[in-house]
């Protein structure tokens, strides 16, 4: 593998970004170079998965600059994996944007296309300035991407979301950069190589780095900073919503795995923390979403719980365990985005996300049905989806862990899971619109449920294909598992990254 061409994957869609940004109004071929741009890069991280498959991993220092100076890249099969869903992700988003209308509003091919290349650089750095740098980079476009969805349709609701998510990013950001700051003050480095087990041996590296782990703890919205994710996500458009969801989070969810890996090397002495926390975390998700009335905050809430069970895995820190999070990261990222798309597509053509305006949209939409039943089957954890494997691994990991408290609530919670995912169903696509009601004047008192409009296939087919993924993945889950427990094997013996890292070329 020729390791040089790790900085492209930042620095390609960084330069169309800024071709992008200068195309002028009305200029058509924006669009066409964002997907071709973002389909080279999915092609490229498949090719990188195929490199590390076998636990090579593969560094670069940027220019050749020694370590501490230059950008260290560093791609194993976990950074590989993540690649490929997230490029998958930003591509089937992005047609679902333009589709559905923000996708054509100027300016959105630059700001994807940047989004694009701060996940990419967030997930292949092994230095902790830069992973603030790249997230940086993340959030930066995206505030651009929340205003242009709601532009000339904001509501107070979405300008209140809006706010929320950047006043609380910022302030996770400050506290991220500010824990960097004391990992440098405290061992005179921030280069994970330099790092790997300092936190076992200093444990004032230990809380420093905790600072870190808990900005990007709250940055994944796990207990008990989850509630900015169930206001903020369904006040914006549902194209973004889906966007974010499968990029944001789980990014943070990443480097959480990474870092306690690397500079913890896995200590035992803090995992009751993340068990409880995470735990914590499936329970308030789950319960939040019985209160909701309207497709995507259910959604939401579902999404904080899940971040739950992903989590476990690190906090349980066996190869089973993070083979299973690992596992469970990728099926979720993708499922629930098609979750996020089929109730955003019947949000777009009916203008309303309430489950009591909206109904019987199975019977004039069966593709969007199926998606939807797909991928919420998925999401419950039923077979033959990928859900099911991710879920059946998380709890097999945590009784071999000794942990059957958690396995019992991880249970419980996929029931509910279950029962709030059916409530969508029976209200959104299956039950008939009710009468309206009328009073005693002739006009109508209650709530006039509406007969929904077409959604068309080109709405439709975005979810599809990811409903269809997740079904690929659960029939062929085996395959995934032992690219899965490869990365779990590199987290546990995190010997070759290391070296990696230091030396800036591969192992």
């Amino acid at each position: 593998m020729n390791e040089a061409f790790l900085p492209l994957l930042v620095g390609v869609p960084l330069g169309v970004a800024g071709l992008c940004a200068m195309a002028p109004r009305g200029a058509r071929w924006p669009l066409p170079v964002t997907f071709a741009t973002l389909a080279g890069l999915l092609v490229a991280a498949c090719a990188l998965v195929a490199g590390t498959a076998d636990g090579t991993v593969s560094a670069h220092q940027v220019s050749g600059w020694p370590g501490g100076i230059s950008i260290p890249f560093v791609v194993d099969v976990f950074s590989a994996l993540m690649l490929v869903v997230t490029g998958l992700l930003t591509l089937v988003c992005s047609w679902f944007a333009v589709v559905s209308g923000p996708g054509r509003v100027h300016l959105f091919s630059a700001f994807v296309l940047v989004l694009a290349a701060g996940v990419n650089g967030a997930l292949l750095t092994a230095d902790l300035f830069n992973l603030f740098v790249f997230v940086e980079v993340m959030l930066l476009p995206s505030y651009g991407l929340l205003i242009l969805a709601e532009r000339r349709r904001g509501t107070e609701r979405s300008v209140l979301g809006s706010r929320l998510y950047v006043a609380f990013n910022l302030f996770v950001s400050t506290l991220f950069l500010t824990g960097v700051a004391l990992v440098y003050g405290i061992a005179g480095t921030v280069n994970l190589g330099e790092l790997a087990g300092a936190a076992r041996e200093s444990d004032g590296v230990a809380v420093a780095t905790g600072v870190c782990l808990v900005a990007l703890s709250m940055k994944a919205a796990t207990f008990p900073a989850y509630g900015w994710l169930a206001r903020a996500y369904p006040s914006t458009s549902p194209a973004v919503t889906a966007l974010f969801s499968g990029l944001h989070t789980k990014v943070a969810i990443y480097a959480v795995y990474r870092i306690y890996a690397v500079v913890f090397d896995g200590d035992d002495r803090w995992l009751w923390i993340g068990l409880v926390a995470f735990t914590l975390t499936m329970v308030v998700g789950v319960l939040g979403a019985v209160g909701e009335h309207t497709t995507r905050a259910i959604l939401a809430f579902h999404m904080v719980s899940q971040i739950g069970y992903i989590l476990l895995g690190v906090a349980l820190f066996t190869v089973a365990g993070l083979a299973a999070g690992i596992f469970y990261l990728l099926h979720h990222m993708i499922v629930k985005a098609s979750l996020f798309m089929s109730a955003g597509a019947v949000e777009v053509r009916s203008g309303s996300a309430r489950l009591d305006v909206v109904a019987a949209v199975a019977r004039r939409e069966p593709w969007l049905a199926a998606a939807f039943a797909m991928a919420a089957l998925s999401l419950a954890g039923l077979p033959p989806f990928s859900g099911f494997v991710a879920k059946l691994t998380i709890i097999l990991a945590s009784v071999d862990a000794g942990r059957p408290v958690v396995a019992a609530v991880a249970i419980a919670v996929s029931l509910l899971t279950l029962l709030s995912m059916l409530k969508i169903w029976d209200s959104l696509f299956v039950s008939a619109p009710p009468e309206p009601a009328t009073s005693e004047h002739g006009t109508g008192g209650g709530v006039a449920v509406q007969a929904p409009a077409r959604v068309g296939m080109a709405l439709t087919a975005p979810s599809l294909v990811l409903a269809v993924v997740t079904l690929g993945l659960g029939l062929g889950g085996e395959g995934l598992l032992a690219l899965t427990g490869t990365a779990a094997e590199g987290l546990v013996d995190t010997s070759a990254y290391v070296a990696a890292v230091l030396s800036g070329g591969g192992r």
